[in-house]
């Protein structure tokens, strides 16, 4: 039996795959230019690994897994030219909370209602405000951690960090959310 080969076809690849990469890409690096060029990239990549397609999954979704890797690779560089400072978690000093590490005071997770109101459009955009005021490296490890839902140990390894170093960014950056969201949204 002969084996079978598969062919990927890249000379269709911008008219059936541009404008949903750009959409997966901008959605996770909020930056139009950005997300262009990861696409770029994301072709250039395939092209230049095509042999390497087995045919286990369709040209879009590899190319999606391409596409992942470059955004990855995107928010590493950022984060290695940012330096390595490490975050120290630290007790709690005084008062009923003393003792208790800043992890175990994470915010919890909105409640459903809040979720279904994430659908108005107004909210969403606020929320996006609120997002881009973080320190970069705040809002690219919330993102990653709840809007693209990265596992933690892949958010870590990806961008150097220790699982504590990263919930205190989460802690720090939807403390820095919610405090934005109630000044600008919520007081309205």
């Amino acid at each position: 039996m002969a084996e079978k080969t598969h062919t990927l076809n890249s000379n269709k690849w911008i008219d059936n795959y541009a404008d949903y990469l750009y959409n997966y890409s901008i959605s996770r690096v909020n930056n139009s230019d950005l997300a262009k060029d990861l696409v770029q990239e994301t072709f250039f990549a395939g092209l230049k690994s095509a042999k390497n397609f087995q045919g286990k999954a369709s040209e879009r979704t590899w190319l999606v897994s391409i596409l992942k890797r470059k955004i990855i690779d995107h928010y590493r560089k950022i984060n290695s030219n940012k330096g390595k400072a490490e975050v120290r978690m630290n007790f709690y000093n005084d008062g009923e909370n003393e003792g208790d590490w800043l992890e175990e005071r994470v915010p919890q997770s909105w409640d459903n209602a809040s979720e279904k109101n994430i659908e108005n459009e107004e909210l969403r955009n606020q929320l996006e405000v609120c997002i881009n005021k973080l320190p970069e490296k705040y809002a690219m490890v919330f993102r990653m951690k709840t809007v693209q839902e990265f596992e933690t140990e892949e958010i870590c390894k990806e961008l150097d960090i220790t699982s504590s170093n990263l919930w205190v960014i989460i802690h720090r950056a939807r403390t820095q959310l919610r405090k934005c969201m109630e000044d600008n949204w919520f007081n309205n």
